[in-house]
């Protein structure tokens, strides 16, 4: 063996050491990851991401996946001669849209299981209706009434933790039903938020088409690697964060202030982020931490 293969080998000695604090400290602990974006259109991202989760299952940790499918929603939307409409990031949902919204989240629900359970990890695809996981009321934009657009109202765990105490890995499609049991589409991030809210998650990770959080879009140099809910409140009142960001963070605020310990915003784009920000002291993306957390 030669040097440079021995640097190699010892190189990844070096991060199993690395990861090893971070595999004692979260083993079974839940930790919640939103899937959408490029990481589910591109069929390398899609292996990794789901590599990813794969791994943190074998090595301790209780994952929940919850995703989205917006773009191949879009697509069917398209083939049957209709036009997505889209009101502050929210797609309008009339009954034949939603009908086509069920069906692709339910065919990338199944295909995600598959995937998982080819890498020898039990899966489990179930939707927001399954067991009451996720009930809703109508969602307004602005007043306006969008269609069959739901606002969660309650979480029922049951379902996910009989799975996750069947050592079963939950994969969550986000439609959800009212109280007259009409099918409704949920957004991801919202859905995700909620969830781990209820199930108590030691982390929640939205994986997205950005590196994370910058203090200026357009300063590369002001990436934020950490920072605590102050002062991701103070990012928004100064008008820093904007677009579909927005929401985002909101939603992580909300989550970090209703039990969930670590969120983390990825960008999906990169291969094994999950493992890189959760399993190496640098990380790659954005963590929103609690007050008082140290933000070393």
């Amino acid at each position: 063996m030669n040097d440079l293969e021995m640097d190699r080998i010892l190189a990844k000695a070096e991060g199993l050491i690395e990861a090893l604090p971070y595999i004692q400290k979260f083993n079974r602990r839940i930790i919640v990851v939103k899937y959408g974006g490029s990481a589910m259109t591109d069929p390398e991202l899609q292996k990794n991401v789901i590599k990813d989760v794969v791994l943190l299952k074998l090595v301790g940790f209780k994952p929940i996946i919850v995703h989205g499918g917006g773009k191949e929603i879009s697509s069917w939307v398209k083939k049957v001669g209709k036009e997505s409409e889209f009101v502050n990031g929210l797609r309008v949902t009339d009954a034949e849209t939603m009908e086509i919204a069920e069906m692709v989240l339910s065919k990338v629900n199944k295909r995600l299981v598959s995937m998982i359970q080819s890498l020898g990890v039990y899966a489990a695809g179930i939707s927001g209706k399954d067991g009451e996981l996720l009930k809703v009321e109508k969602k307004l934009s602005d007043g306006k009434d969008i269609g069959y657009v739901g606002q969660i109202t309650h979480v029922d765990v049951k379902i996910l933790q009989d799975l996750l105490e069947k050592d079963f890995l939950p994969v969550v499609a986000p439609i959800g039903m009212d109280d007259q049991f009409e099918s409704y589409n949920i957004n991801a991030d919202d859905a995700a938020c909620a969830i781990a809210q209820a199930v108590g998650a030691e982390k929640l990770a939205f994986l997205t088409d950005i590196e994370g959080l910058y203090r200026d879009i357009n300063d590369k140099s002001s990436f934020i690697s950490r920072l605590n809910v102050s002062q991701a409140h103070e990012l928004i009142g100064d008008g820093l964060i904007g677009g579909g960001m927005l929401p985002k963070l909101n939603n992580c605020i909300e989550a970090i202030e209703n039990g969930v310990n670590r969120v983390h915003i990825l960008d999906g784009r990169i291969a094994h982020c999950l493992l890189l920000e959760i399993f190496t002291n640098q990380g790659i993306g954005t963590a929103i931490i609690q007050d008082g957390e140290s933000l070393d």
